[in-house]
C-alpha cells in the first residue's frame, strides 16, 4: 500500500518500492526466464477462458534487456537456480517513477485473485519512457495480496488535480492533465505555464481554499524547477505530451 494516501496514483509519481523476500520454489528455466511457484495470489475458479498455472516467470540475466525492467530478485541469484530448488522472491528497495495507470470496472480478469482493479505501470530509475514502445515498464497492482510497500517520494504538481483550469503570471489559460501534459486554451503553440499560478476553476466550479493552495505553492519557483526536481530523482525524461 501506499503510506498516507488511498492508492491514489497518477503519471509522474516518484516511489519506492520494496516487498519482503519470501521463500519460493523453482519450477522451471529457460535462458532468458526463470518460472517461479508464485507464493501469493490464487487460481481463479470463475475464469473459464484462462487458467493460470500458479508459476510467474522472472528474467533470469543481468544481460537481458528485459532485466532493467524488471523489479523482483530471488536469493540466490536466478542465474544459479535449478528446477526444484528452493529461493526467496521479493524485490529490493527499489526507486520508480509511474508511467501509466490503467483502472478497471468491473476487475478484469486475469485467471488469478484477487482480480486487479488498478494496475500501475512504473519504471526504474535511469529508465525513460520510449514512445515507440508498444510494452514497457512493469505492472503492479497496490491492492492485490502481495506485500509490496509502496512509499510516495515525490509527486510534481502535488497541488493540483487533473482538469484544474488556470491562468498562468502571463495570463494565457491553461488546462492541467498531468504535470507534462498542458493544453492551452488559446490553441496556440504547446508549452508550460508560467508560475505563479491562479485557479480559474476545479470540478467546474470555484474553489477558493484550492485557489489559495496554488497560489502559495507556486509564488515561487517554475515548471523547470519543478521538471528538474523530478529529473534529479528519476534519472529519466518525461514523456513528450499527448
Amino acid at each position: 500500500m501506499m503510506e498516507g494516501m488511498a492508492a491514489s496514483f497518477r503519471v509522474g509519481d516518484v516511489l519506492r518500492l520494496s516487498c519482503p523476500y519470501t521463500p519460493a520454489t523453482v519450477a522451471g528455466t529457460s535462458p532468458d526466464h526463470i518460472s517461479v511457484r508464485w507464493p501469493w495470489w490464487a487460481v481463479d475458479p470463475e475464469s473459464d477462458w484462462i487458467r493460470w498455472n500458479g508459476d510467474v516467470a522472472l528474467v533470469r540475466s543481468a544481460a537481458s534487456p528485459e532485466w532493467a525492467d524488471e523489479l523482483f530478485r530471488t536469493v540466490p541469484p536466478a542465474e544459479g537456480l535449478r528446477p526444484g530448488e528452493h529461493c526467496r522472491v521479493g524485490i529490493p528497495p527499489t526507486l520508480v517513477h509511474v508511467m501509466a495507470v490503467h483502472r478497471f470496472d468491473p476487475p478484469l480478469e486475469t485467471g488469478r485473485l484477487p482480480r486487479p482493479r488498478t494496475h500501475v505501470v512504473v519504471l526504474p530509475a535511469g529508465r525513460s519512457q520510449d514512445p515507440m514502445r508498444e510494452e514497457q515498464g512493469y505492472e503492479i497492482d497496490p491492492d492485490d495480496d502481495i506485500p509490496i510497500r509502496i512509499e510516495l517520494v515525490f509527486r510534481p504538481y502535488a497541488f493540483l488535480q487533473s482538469g484544474d483550469e488556470l491562468v498562468d503570471r502571463n495570463e494565457r489559460a491553461w488546462s492541467f492533465h498531468g504535470p507534462w501534459d498542458w493544453y492551452a486554451f488559446d490553441g496556440g503553440a504547446p508549452g508550460t505555464p508560467a508560475w505563479p499560478l491562479t485557479l480559474l476553476a476545479r470540478d467546474g466550479t470555484a474553489d477558493p481554499d484550492a485557489a489559495a493552495v496554488i497560489g502559495r505553492a507556486t509564488a515561487d519557483g517554475s515548471h523547470a524547477q519543478e521538471l528538474d526536481r523530478w529529473k534529479a530523482l528519476t534519472g529519466a525524461e518525461p514523456a513528450p505530451a499527448r
